[in-house]
């Protein structure tokens, strides 16, 4: 999972501990790397990248330059740092090879992981633009905040990708994350803009597929689900977070009165203005509780986002059956034209045979050319059919492959996330219960 914040007490660890041994089993369980980033332990030693390579996203950086058309911009950089594992393991510790990247670089590489291979859920990029923050976080973009979440969920989704047991292993993530000039144009000369299919196509294929596969289907209903569900928390907690903002800041009125209060009371004054201290600290302590709560809805995010991965793979699995559908079907025509030339009966109505029947027969010789030409056109449409099955069946299988990975996956993530935040609610509701206690006793000692 994500690293969550910093300022996680040890008691919360030792509680989270408890609790997850409690929910998860030891089989189930994400392996996670020191920093609190994600690991496949579904992958064999050394089959993907993240097994041979140490990366981590260290830090953002405000910069200004000129865009594409020479105006002036602020922008953020990240720098990207990889050391060999082996290097690590030997006991050896080689400073890292570092790069910046823009966050557009990313969305490239994505752009062009999502082409070459339809068939994978694709990890997703942390949000553009904040959405579903509670009322008193900075939704700006160059928010230092913003930018650092941002930064933890792009060293997020490198790590996904260099963990998948297919996209590790591609040459363009590893110029990516090694070369600092020229990767742009090696992704360039691959060609996968030409290969990108168009929404208005893939929509298109949508409605006019006759077979559509009763699991993908069944796909396309899970993303919405989850989607749908995934929004609907996200907005709840963000109304939440609101009131439980107002709730602890009315704490801080109470430390007020409970200060103004003892400067005109002299038996009393030390006990109201001890109580009045631990409530100023409450209310100051939501600050650093919601930032934390940040992290995981930046983790239901990273889901919200995976909806939508899921669907694009099953809107490239109608297209291909589209394909297909249609190839099959100008198959099918061509052999009845075939036929219908070959016996001289036309079963279906064609101004061919209105022209025939008006004007005569063709010549022998303009038949025989015609039957050759619709040999020719029957082999290739033949040939066409079978690359286009094969190329649906290779996308059925393989994409059925990577759902289920990705279904584990969502599974030990979310259940981790929820038990982690279910776990930091337990702690944050005994402080409140401490402070109300200490203030019981300051009122007892007066």
């Amino acid at each position: 999972m994500r690293p969550g914040s910093a300022a996680a007490s040890g008691e919360m660890k030792m509680m989270a501990e408890d609790v997850k041994e409690e929910f998860v089993s030891d089989d189930d369980s994400e392996q996670t790397a020191a920093d609190g980033s994600l690991s496949n332990p579904e992958v064999e030693e050394g089959s993907t990248l993240l097994r041979r390579m140490e990366i981590c996203v260290g830090e953002a950086e405000k910069r200004s330059g000129k865009n594409a058309v020479s105006m002036q911009e602020t922008f953020t950089v990240y720098l990207i740092e990889t050391r060999p594992m082996d290097a690590v393991a030997e006991g050896r510790n080689p400073a890292p090879d570092s790069l910046w990247r823009r966050y557009s670089e990313f969305e490239l590489l994505r752009n062009y992981l999502i082409v070459t291979y339809p068939y994978i859920v694709v990890p997703p990029l942390p949000e553009k633009r904040a959405e579903f923050v509670w009322h008193k976080l900075s939704a700006d973009n160059m928010d230092p905040d913003f930018v650092e979440r941002r930064r933890v969920g792009l060293e997020n989704f490198l790590l996904r990708v260099a963990s998948h047991p297919v996209l590790s292993n591609d040459k363009i993530l590893h110029h990516f994350l090694t070369e600092e000039h020229g990767w742009k144009e090696v992704v360039y000369e691959t060609g996968f803009q030409a290969k990108a299919d168009s929404r208005l196509r893939a929509l298109s294929a949508t409605y006019r597929v006759r077979n559509p596969d009763r699991r993908f289907i069944e796909m396309k209903h899970y993303s919405d689900e989850l989607q749908s569900h995934t929004s609907q928390l996200l907005r709840a907690r963000a109304r939440v977070a609101d009131r439980l903002y107002g709730v602890y800041k009315v704490h801080g009125n109470y430390g007020r009165v409970f200060s103004e209060w003892s400067a005109i009371e002299k038996e009393m004054g030390d006990g109201l203005q001890s109580a009045g201290h631990h409530m100023d600290a409450y209310a100051a302590s939501i600050d650093d509780i919601l930032e934390e709560e940040e992290h995981y809805a930046d983790q239901l995010k990273e889901y919200l986002f995976y909806a939508e991965a899921l669907r694009a793979v099953c809107r490239k699995h109608e297209l291909t059956q589209c394909e297909l559908e249609m190839a099959s079907q100008d198959l099918i025509s061509k052999k009845q034209q075939r036929e219908e030339l070959a016996t001289g009966i036309v079963r279906t109505f064609s101004f061919k045979g209105m022209t025939n029947k008006i004007f005569g027969q063709e010549a022998p010789e303009q038949r025989e050319a015609r039957l050759k030409l619709l040999e020719e056109l029957i082999a290739e449409g033949e040939e066409t059919v079978k690359e286009k099955t094969a190329e649906c069946e290779e996308h059925v299988q393989k994409a059925r492959v990577d759902m289920q990975r990705f279904r584990e996956q969502k599974d030990r993530d979310l259940r981790e996330a929820l038990i982690n935040h279910a776990v930091m609610q337990i702690s944050m509701c005994k402080k409140g219960i401490q402070v109300w206690s200490n203030a019981k006793e300051c009122f007892l000692k007066m």
